[in-house]
């Protein structure tokens, strides 16, 4: 396994991390793995590999991944540099979102669900347009002061709110965020353009969530074949697109037959190859693996030890540029200022 620093905070964490949506029982189409004690041997084998980042949230299977984690690592928690998430709706009034009220009432819930006294990095899991950051950062602040957090960071968010919260951090003297979890594959790269280069700039470490794209860069999905009965499109996941006569499946289809020679000739599998292309960009410190069953664990481990020469490098430059998206609803930031109610006087219902 290697290792690299994680943005500016001098923390060495493992390239591929190991991500905990998968693990227990699904809730709202989140989750796979109902069998505890199995998720449970799977977090060991990441760490016996030598994975010391684990990633999670308070919404992955119903908080129920929360618990397994906790249970996980209650034995070995100075081996792990453990990362939850709060912010995603989670049911009921004023629950959710990136509020003072919130923020505090999440940290502690998912510090019992974790059974730690800490939590080494507290990420906002998704932009919340409706609260002044001045409050959200003032709130995590106070947790790393108490040191029920030791670093914050965010998720899914465009390169102008990274801006904005690191403007707001030093004007206040609050904790700044020290990383950024987005979403990067060979068939997402919306944030090559901005993003990327301003976790760059600014000291930011990059997370990676879904490599794979959802499995498809796995090979889950193959032209003239049926989605596996296991898969996430099979089980309804959301996000995943996969239908019959749909241009963006087709493509991808294309795509993945293309890709899947390219890692031919490369000698590795086109698991690996979306992996290691994942980390071979300069601002990207891990990859997220997150799978459900042991299989799909060991099918990723080895990519870590993968690196890609500059002639694979531009074979899939050409088949998938940069800074494109094979799907456009994969872009995750959508700015709400940007619909067009609210760019110029129109029909403020409209939802595009």
């Amino acid at each position: 396994m290697r290792y690299r620093q994680l943005g500016d905070t001098g923390v060495q964490v493992s390239v591929l991390s190991l991500g905990a949506m998968m693990l227990g029982a699904p809730a709202g189409g989140r989750g796979g793995n109902p069998d505890r004690d199995e998720c449970v041997r799977m977090i060991h084998a990441a760490l016996d590999a030598g994975v010391n980042l684990i990633d999670t949230a308070d919404v992955y299977s119903g908080t129920e991944s929360e618990v397994i984690v906790g249970e996980a690592i209650k034995t070995r928690r100075e081996e792990v540099i453990l990362a939850t998430k709060f912010g995603q709706p989670a049911g009921g009034r004023n629950t959710g979102g990136a509020s003072r009220s919130w923020v505090i009432r999440a940290v502690e819930a998912s510090l019992r669900r974790l059974n730690t006294d800490y939590i080494d990095l507290y990420q906002q899991h998704i932009p919340d347009y409706s609260v002044a950051p001045e409050e959200t950062l003032s709130a995590l602040d106070a947790l790393v002061r108490s040191g029920k957090v030791r670093m914050i960071g965010s998720s899914n968010f465009p390169a102008e709110m990274i801006l904005e919260y690191r403007h707001v951090a030093d004007r206040l003297g609050t904790a700044r965020i020290y990383c950024e979890q987005l979403p990067y594959n060979i068939f997402v790269r919306h944030a090559e353009p901005s993003v990327l280069p301003t976790c760059r700039r600014f000291g930011l470490g990059v997370i990676v969530w879904s490599p794979l794209n959802m499995g498809w860069l796995a090979g889950r999905y193959r032209r003239g074949a049926a989605a596996p009965d296991d898969s996430r499109a099979a089980r309804g996941f959301p996000g995943v697109r996969f239908a019959d006569n749909d241009p963006v499946t087709e493509r991808k289809l294309d795509l993945v037959e293309a890709l899947a020679e390219v890692a031919s000739d490369a000698g590795v599998s086109l698991n690996h190859l979306a992996h290691a292309w994942v980390l071979e960009h300069p601002a990207v410190t891990s990859a997220i693996i997150g799978p459900r069953i042991p299989e799909q664990l060991e099918a990723s481990l080895g990519a870590a030890d993968v690196t890609l020469s500059t002639d694979v490098l531009d074979r899939i430059d050409k088949l998938c540029p940069p800074g494109s998206d094979i799907n456009a609803s994969d872009t995750q930031a959508f700015n709400p200022h940007m619909r067009r109610g609210a760019r110029r006087r129109s029909d403020p219902t409209d939802p595009s």
